[in-house]
């Protein structure tokens, strides 16, 4: 029975890694590995740039989904503190996603019709990747 377990981890695990480097590249954030070096460098700057200057907000997200799990392990669950604690994490991811976006939108205004190629190549994926693994509805 236990050689069935391992056995059963072991191929799940390879699976999981499988799939994961699969869809490495396929999100517009990744896509900037594909560019040439000198704009892949000017990308990931300004990238990087939007993450220090969004540090205080990930980690009130972090804070605030360490609050949630604290309240969920609670013997009573307070639904109002864990609704609002899972909403300041939202607000929070939401927050740096806009800024992420907006910050390569501001990147793919200044580069070139194939960089912008690239880009648009690796969002075409993504979304496609998506669509593939979205569960089927039944009628």
């Amino acid at each position: 029975m236990l050689n069935v377990f391992l056995a059963g981890a072991f191929i799940s695990g390879a699976a999981w890694l499988r799939n994961a480097r699969a869809g490495a590249g396929y999100s517009l954030e990744t896509a900037g590995g594909r560019l040439p070096e000198q704009d892949r460098k000017a990308f990931r700057k300004a990238l990087r740039q939007v993450r220090m200057e969004s540090r205080q907000v990930i980690l009130d997200g972090q804070q605030a989904r360490q609050e949630a799990a604290d309240l969920l392990q609670q013997p009573v669950v307070n639904t109002a503190a864990l609704s609002a604690a899972l909403e300041r994490a939202r607000n929070a991811d939401l927050t740096v996603r806009t800024r992420l976006e907006q910050a390569i939108v501001d990147f793919a205004a200044n580069t070139s019709p194939q960089n912008r190629s690239l880009l648009a190549t690796a969002l075409l994926h993504h979304v496609q990747r998506q669509a593939a693994g979205a569960p089927k509805k039944s009628p």
